[in-house]
């Protein structure tokens, strides 16, 4: 796999420097970066779909040319397709498949196959801490599906309604089964998500709502024992979340969205509330407590002065509760033990990297001295944290800053882990030169209790060719 990796990121690398029409939009990017204490700091390394060496300096080059479809005129049907590959050096080597995909559309209707970078939510789509169950923080799971994958207004509403939406099937490959008559299985993955506009697109005040719902399964047969469904039984329980022996067929994540948008003169303000569900406890509302509360301003005047804000980002992110309070509404299900699993060992992750948000923690990312339990992946996931998001501009210079300070609370599995609290900042700073260059610098670091301190920096040097 790493030789393939390595052949198409030459290829891709030919493409970029070679590939220069109108119908492409090639990019090669190096980075440098180091960091102390042998750690990549958080910020640095979160929420980057699984590309970044985690431990210790390296250097990386980067490519990707992608075809997006044509917006220059309408078109009933088109195609597109983009390749991103990452090489990787520094305690070791890597070369990593970031992103490779092929689309085409007829209409509204799209399919789409490969691996793509993607998150699910309507939380902020550039600061946020990360949606629940698909923040973006690891590789893009392999999948083919079909999709609306822009708000379509239904015609007989006059635009006052548009709907958006998903349906996929992906291929997870090998995962690890703890306490089972296996101790491996060849894992699927079951993916379909549907939001609503309320509001024509001229309207001041928008809303919006959805789901999305993710699941793991396959070999549930040589697994358990008693397993009788059949394999279509077996499907349209994992898609519709039935239960089977007092629990769901899969491991199921996601997350329920609600958002307000106004568009005032100059700035538009938007509210969100991002709610989680795995086993349950949310039909019952037992969990109810736990969510994200965010709110963002985005700057609309003109940019007439060397300073200009673009953009802020409020965010309160809380996952305590998990129906496992004393006090919480009794369930069937137990708490929710957020992203961990009794069945696969690793939790909700792809290719050794939690899917969700990356402030429930795995086990090899925290500071030593915490205690967990084995078959938990993830040993801290009674999180509450304030997050301040900033896209600023001076001059000729971007610069994206991220403060996170969090109180973390462990798991309900034990109440022998330490309560400790994490401040997490980040800052990166780009300028744009002549014929398409770009250079820029990122400062990171980490101080307190649950991650090793660590300070990390990063220069960037990348050219476009578009």
């Amino acid at each position: 796999m790493k030789k393939i990796s390595l052949t198409l990121f030459f290829v891709l690398f030919h493409f970029c420097v070679f590939s220069q029409t109108r119908y492409f939009r090639t990019n090669l990017k190096g980075i440098a970066s180091i960091t102390s204490d042998d750690q990549v700091p958080f910020w640095m390394r979160s929420i980057q779909y699984g590309s970044i060496p985690l431990t210790g300096p390296s250097v990386s080059l980067i490519g990707s040319i992608h075809k997006d479809y044509d917006t220059t005129k309408a078109r009933f049907a088109d195609w597109g397709a983009g390749i991103e590959g990452r090489l990787n050096a520094g305690k070791g080597s890597e070369a990593i498949l970031v992103e490779g995909y092929a689309k085409a559309k007829l209409g509204v209707i799209e399919l789409k196959g490969g691996r793509m970078k993607e998150f699910f939510g309507l939380t902020d789509t550039l600061l946020t801490t990360g949606n629940y169950a698909m923040s973006g923080n690891a590789l893009g799971i392999p999948k083919i599906q079909i999709a609306i994958p822009e708000f379509y207004p239904i015609p007989i509403f006059g635009e006052i309604f548009a709907i958006k939406g998903l349906y996929a099937q992906g291929w997870l490959g090998d995962k690890g089964i703890q306490f089972k008559r296996i101790d491996h299985a060849v894992t699927y993955f079951h993916q379909k998500a549907f939001y609503v506009r309320i509001g024509k697109p001229e309207w001041r005040l928008k809303l919006y709502g959805g789901f999305n719902d993710q699941a793991f399964w396959g070999h549930e047969a040589e697994i358990f024992e008693s397993f009788i469904l059949t394999g279509w039984e077996k499907y349209w329980s994992v898609v519709f979340g039935k239960n089977w022996a007092q629990s769901k067929v899969g491991n199921h994540a996601g997350n329920i969205d609600f958002r307000i948008d106004y568009d005032f003169d100059n700035i538009r303000v938007g509210v969100y509330r991002q709610n989680f569900y795995e086993v349950g406890g949310l039909y019952h509302l037992a969990n109810i407590a736990d969510g994200i509360n965010g709110l963002t301003l985005q700057n609309k005047a003109p940019h007439v002065n060397n300073f200009y804000w673009k953009r802020f980002v409020f965010e309160f992110l809380y996952s305590k509760n998990q129906a496992g309070e004393a006090w919480s509404k009794p369930t069937t299900t137990g708490n929710e033990n957020y992203l961990n699993h009794d069945l696969y060992t690793e939790g909700w992750s792809y290719k050794g990297l939690g899917l969700g948000t990356p402030f429930i923690t795995q086990a090899g990312n925290a500071a030593p001295g915490q205690y967990s339990i084995d078959r938990n992946f993830f040993i801290n996931n009674r999180v509450a944290a304030v997050h301040l998001g900033m896209d600023l501009s001076f001059g000729r210079w971007s610069s994206l800053a991220k403060f996170s300070f969090s109180k973390n609370f462990g798991t309900h599995d034990t109440r022998l882990f330490k309560e400790v609290d994490q401040f997490s900042a980040y800052l990166d700073n780009r300028r744009k030169l002549k014929n398409n260059w770009e250079v820029g610098g990122t400062l990171a670091f980490d101080y307190g209790k649950l991650l090793n301190n660590s300070t990390g920096l990063m220069f960037v040097v990348s050219k476009s060719f578009n």
